[in-house]
């Protein structure tokens, strides 16, 4: 595999697309980024407090604005904080993306990456009723319901910033469905992929 292989991960909740990353990263033996991006956002914005319950609402509190969205990932300017940690956000992994290789989950990576070369992008789901059994065994009481509305939310962000459909099968390499195969498995079958490709270009 390429020294500078970029893998992004985008995946609905209960799926296990956060342990799938963590494995994929094992394996390749480099860094996996999720949350640590947002709060990296928070400071360079200069946000006061950098909690989670802060980080969150800088970043995804958007209000009543409904799905306009904006599509660039360049410059700041006079903007509202949310799309200033989203650009903020953007410029983080387009930044240790040019390091090394490495995985990103979510965080709309696959959007911010699409030019870069040896980027791959992997869409993780899975079927109603794993989701179901994952909630219980994992989310505490959570229900499938509220996994499901917390997916409205992901697909309503990466409309906004992308403009385009999350889950879409045209903005990804690969959509796979971990219902079908273990979390193990599915990491293998990601490796296979991007070396078969990087074999072939």
């Amino acid at each position: 595999m390429l020294k500078n292989t970029i893998i992004s991960i985008s995946r609905q909740y209960g799926s296990g697309g956060k342990e799938l990353s963590d494995i994929l990263a094992e394996k390749m033996k480099v860094r996996c980024y999720d949350r640590q991006i947002l709060y990296l956002a928070a400071q360079e914005i200069g946000a006061e407090s950098v909690d989670i319950d802060s980080v969150n609402k800088l970043a995804y509190d958007r209000g009543n604005i409904g799905l306009g969205g904006i599509t660039g990932v360049m410059g700041m300017g006079n903007i509202p904080v949310y799309n200033q940690m989203f650009l903020e956000q953007a410029r983080i992994i387009q930044k240790l993306a040019m390091q090394g290789s490495c995985v990103f989950l979510g965080r709309c990576s696959d959007y911010v990456l699409k030019e870069y070369e040896n980027h791959y992008s992997f869409f993780i789901y899975a079927d109603r009723e794993f989701k179901e059994k994952r909630a219980k065994e994992l989310y505490g009481s959570a229900t499938v319901e509220e996994l499901e509305k917390e997916d409205k939310n992901r697909a309503e962000y990466y409309q906004y910033y992308t403009g385009l459909k999350w889950g879409d099968c045209n903005n990804y390499d690969m959509m796979l469905n971990t219902s079908r195969i273990s979390l193990e498995d599915a990491a293998e079958l990601i490796l296979a992929y991007v070396e078969k490709r990087q074999k072939d270009d």
